[in-house]
């Protein structure tokens, strides 16, 4: 994301990593040094500081790349949070597949390593092409009986080593005698669970409920189903930590150009949407509340489905019901009070002063 001021409120851009390069000190890992953007226009860069905006572009009376205007974008740091996918320090020693090798400018080799979600699976995935190739070249070829006559040839000869399922296959060896007969089918079975499994194997690897990406969800309890997408749920918790930290940052700098006081210890706080019985959750949710003594409104929002507002309108609701009751007591209060007509509090009629 670039953040830079703007009127009336502060300009966020989501920026690709194939657009930006960010690089950062030793010492600091929460602002770059410096951030260049590649701008869509042909051979135009921004070049992003702890101070200014520098934009770059091709100059043709120079014939060379020239500053084309500077402007201070009004943070006090480079104006560049990063959004990144995982933590993980040990990416170099880790194989990846997709490795682009090209020449400095010192003639010395650079390579780029490239990681995400899919990179590392793109093995498995070339592997499922080609089983997935070898299985329609069975079905256009050899998934149906092919027939076939020894003893008699058709008049034109290009017609013998064609093969479809209307088609006859022919054989002149033996012409006194004629015999007919057919081959079997090719079985597509092997081909089929090879896919599968090489499909399970992706699922595994990358965390995905496996039902999701085959299509096999038969009759499956809540429990069994919460079981089957435990793994998705992890690997969802270690990316929203990372992606919170990223939201919070950016909103600490955007309440920094608008003038507003952003807390530290701000949370993001994301929606719950596992796949859990909903009555086993409420249950525990109740116990919680009886046996830890928490707060029931400090667990409002941990309900499956329930949003902020939704929280906000039941306190809201909590909050005047308890204003009624207040007053309720306070009445009861005062007519049990001495010098109260019986135990009723006496109340004065319309036009009637006491």
């Amino acid at each position: 994301m670039v953040l830079t001021k703007g009127k009336p409120t502060p300009v966020i851009r989501p920026m690709s990593p194939r657009t930006m390069t960010a690089l950062y000190a030793d010492n600091s890992d929460d602002w770059p040094e410096l951030a260049l953007e590649r701008r869509r226009k042909k051979d135009t860069f921004r070049l992003y500081d702890q101070t200014h905006v520098y934009s770059l572009g091709y100059d043709p009376k120079l014939k060379r790349f020239a500053l084309i205007s500077l402007a201070a974008h009004g943070s006090p740091y480079c104006p560049v949070v990063r959004y990144r996918d995982v933590e993980d320090l040990d990416i170099d020693d880790e194989p990846i597949s997709q490795i682009v090798t090209r020449m400095g400018t010192r003639g010395d080799n650079m390579t780029d390593m490239v990681a995400g979600q899919v990179a590392p699976l793109m093995t498995l995935q070339d592997q499922l092409d080609v089983t997935t190739f070898t299985l329609k070249s069975a079905e256009w070829y050899s998934s149906f009986r092919q027939r076939w006559v020894v003893g008699w040839t058709p008049a034109n000869p290009s017609d013998k080593v064609k093969s479809a399922a209307s088609q006859l296959w022919t054989f002149d060896n033996d012409p006194d005698e004629v015999k007919l007969g057919e081959f079997a089918q090719t079985t597509l079975d092997g081909y089929l669970s090879s896919r599968d499994s090489t499909a399970k194997f992706i699922a595994t690897l990358s965390q995905t409920p496996v039902h999701e990406l085959i299509g096999e969800l038969v009759n499956l309890s809540a429990e069994a189903l919460a079981a089957a997408e435990a793994g998705r749920d992890r690997k969802i918790g270690e990316r929203q930590t990372g992606i919170g930290e990223s939201h919070e940052q950016l909103a600490q700098a955007v309440g920094l150009l608008q003038g507003v006081d952003v807390p530290d210890d701000l949370e993001v706080v994301w929606r719950d949407t596992s796949a859990r019985a909903f009555g086993a959750l409420v249950d525990g949710l109740g116990k919680l509340a009886a046996q830890l003594q928490i707060p029931p409104d400090q667990l409002w929002d941990r309900i499956p489905g329930v949003t902020l507002q939704d929280v906000r309108r039941w306190r809201k609701a909590r909050d005047e019901g308890d204003s009624m009751a207040a007053l309720t007591g306070m009445l009861d209060k005062q007519a049990k009070a001495p010098g109260a007509t019986g135990s009723k509090l006496a109340i004065a009629r319309p036009g009637q002063v006491r």
